[in-house]
């Protein structure tokens, strides 16, 4: 199906290690035990589990993995590492739940080493543009996006309930045809149908101003060729979150499938 990222809690992507905490101790994501100082653990909510990342900053990720690999804490080192947690995967309800929980399961004492990773709530595919163009020109650059469903319970493994956006691809398509708009686009243009230089045919509904849609049958005629982000080709062949970024009078309509 049709995923949307609207709705979705979405959280800058951390370039730390790993780590769950269960039954008193921190497990890495291969089950192994983490070696921390005690006080590092005794931050940590006796009988809550939660799931996070070891993090000691942006482009860190070789630093906190030697500091948290080795055997014999080095309780300096360990006083730098923040425990950001992202799930409460034991608690109830939807990701918004889990994450209050994991709040009020840590109360005010752990800021020094532990605290919930802020999420904000997506509003549409340009607003994950948008955020991933604001992380990555950080220095050093943010990893990417999290984006995470924020009413499913808890499920492990791969699945449509969290996405990770590390960058963008841009490809061009080929007009096909025009969706009607609904809701408050009614009477414009709702999404573009697109055939890639495959032959595989999806929609772009992102991307475009008011005037884009009023005038679309003069701007995007068909056979018109378009440029599009995306973040990733999904297993059915299909660009996922594509928005429309220009079109490209350069490119030959010969190139695509009639």
């Amino acid at each position: 199906g049709k995923v949307t990222p609207k709705g979705y809690l979405m959280s800058e992507k951390l370039d730390g290690m790993r780590a769950i905490w269960h039954d008193g101790s921190l497990w890495s994501r291969a089950g192994n035990v983490i070696v921390a100082p005690a006080f590092f653990l005794a931050a940590l909510p006796k009988g809550f589990k939660l799931d996070g990342e070891l993090f000691l900053g942006r482009g860190r990720f070789s630093d906190v993995m030697s500091v948290c690999r080795c055997h014999c804490p080095n309780e300096a080192a360990w006083r730098n590492v923040r425990y950001i947690v992202f799930d409460a995967p034991a608690a109830k309800g939807g990701l918004t739940e889990r994450l209050a929980a994991a709040r009020a399961a840590l109360g005010e004492g752990g800021g020094a080493v532990v605290r919930v990773h802020p999420q904000v709530v997506c509003e549409g595919v340009e607003h994950v543009y948008k955020e991933l163009d604001r992380i990555l020109a950080l220095d050093p650059p943010a990893e990417g996006l999290m984006l995470a469903a924020s009413n499913k319970p808890h499920r492990g493994g791969r699945c449509n309930d969290i996405l990770k956006v590390k960058k963008f691809h841009t490809q061009d398509a080929k007009v096909v045809g025009h969706k009607p708009g609904k809701g408050k686009h009614v009477g414009r243009l709702g999404a573009l149908e697109c055939r890639l230089r495959s032959g595989q045919r999806f929609d772009v509904g992102s991307g475009f101003s008011d005037a884009d849609r009023d005038a679309y049958q003069a701007n995007y005629p068909i056979g018109t060729i378009v440029e599009f982000r995306y973040f990733e080709i999904t297993d059915a062949g299909v660009p996922r979150f594509p928005t429309f970024v220009r079109v490209r009078p350069d490119v030959d309509p010969s190139e695509f499938p009639a």
